[in-house]
């Protein structure tokens, strides 16, 4: 038991679902270096969510809105952290969820299928024995995609790192919405827009600000996008970055 009082409660409360979600061989064995990662830069930014940030899940629901066939990506650490979230994004867009996993097995895909629909979810691709396409510019199993899913999508968000695929997905045309943490990776930079939060935070946040635009006209959600620059959000991420540590130093 965490005491609610404990200075990172909130941190240690995350820390337990992945371990979690490792012991139910939900997650890849380098899950937890990968949340680690994650949770350092949190850490850098203050641990909340940063009006840059919100700025970027705006432009965010714009996309998701516009989009003619949006998809909600997910893999392990995802779904260990903010299922339910996902979940109601998704039935909130109307968009379905694919499973993508680095390093997959038939056993992780069917317990995250699983966990999606116990939370509600109407439509879970990526799963075994499914029609699928292949992405250009990736190799091996990665290269394959739901073909109603992340294969005819438009727009796809994907929560958390993955650099190559989503370098590859912009690269076949497609708008790519990423949740990083960390505002110097490849996916941060090859992004339409990076939202640089903790998933925990900013898939709710996406989904309440979808909820807040979804009945404004098409220019006005256009008008956000084209107001919206990646890369000055990236640099502003930075620097808050930069400013935290300078407040931190002794």
């Amino acid at each position: 038991m965490i005491p609610k009082d404990h200075p990172r409660y909130e941190s240690l409360v995350l820390r337990a679902r992945i371990v979690e979600a490792s012991k139910a061989g939900i997650l890849a064995d380098s899950a937890m270096i990968a949340h680690g990662r994650g949770e350092a830069f949190d850490y850098l930014i203050g641990e909340k969510t940063t009006q840059n940030a919100k700025e970027a899940v705006k432009a965010a629901a714009a996309a998701l809105i516009l989009a003619e066939h949006p998809v909600v990506s997910v893999n392990g650490n995802t779904t260990a952290l903010v299922s339910e979230d996902i979940v109601r994004l998704s039935n909130t867009l109307k968009a379905p969820i694919e499973i993508n996993l680095f390093y997959r097995t038939p056993q992780r895909v069917e317990k995250i299928e699983k966990i999606l629909k116990e939370k509600g979810a109407k439509n879970v691709l990526g799963v075994e024995n499914e029609k699928k396409g292949l992405i250009k510019g990736l190799k091996g199993p990665r290269a394959n995609a739901s073909f109603e899913g992340v294969y005819k999508a438009d727009v796809v968000l994907v929560p958390l790192e993955d650099g190559d695929r989503a370098e590859a997905l912009v690269a076949n045309g497609k708008t790519v919405i990423t949740i990083d943490l960390n505002p110097l990776s490849r996916t941060a930079k090859t992004s339409f827009v990076t939202i640089v939060d903790n998933v925990v935070r900013a898939i709710p946040l996406i989904t309440e600000e979808v909820k807040k635009l979804r009945n404004c006209d098409e220019t006005e959600l256009r008008n956000i996008l084209n107001n919206f620059d990646n890369s000055l959000n990236l640099e502003k991420s930075l620097k808050i970055i930069s400013k935290t540590y300078a407040d931190e130093k002794p």
